[in-house]
């Protein structure tokens, strides 16, 4: 799964769980302040991704980190390149 394929898919996939329009998906876009997420919609997005993604979060300290959408990209591509996420589509 190649960069931008894993960026469109957290895109839909925040897109459709939170009702956030394809303007709001940019990199800069910070979770609490410009997508509007609070603590649990973190927790429900985290959800969304390990289903969209197909793994389980075992280090939850690693999201501490995460402060924008940029950083949910980075830190899904990391993924891949442990092998956590598959590469397969």
């Amino acid at each position: 799964m190649n960069d931008n394929k894993i960026r469109e898919t957290i895109d839909a996939a925040l897109s459709e769980e939170f009702e956030l329009s394809p303007d709001q998906l940019v990199p800069t876009a910070h979770i609490k302040e410009d997508l509007g997420l609070d603590s649990l919609d973190i927790v429900d997005m985290v959800i969304v991704l390990e289903k969209a993604f197909n793994f389980k979060l075992q280090n939850k300290e690693s999201l501490v980190k995460i402060q924008t959408l940029g950083d949910i990209y980075a830190f899904i591509e990391a993924l891949r390149d442990e092998g956590t996420v598959k590469a397969e589509q």
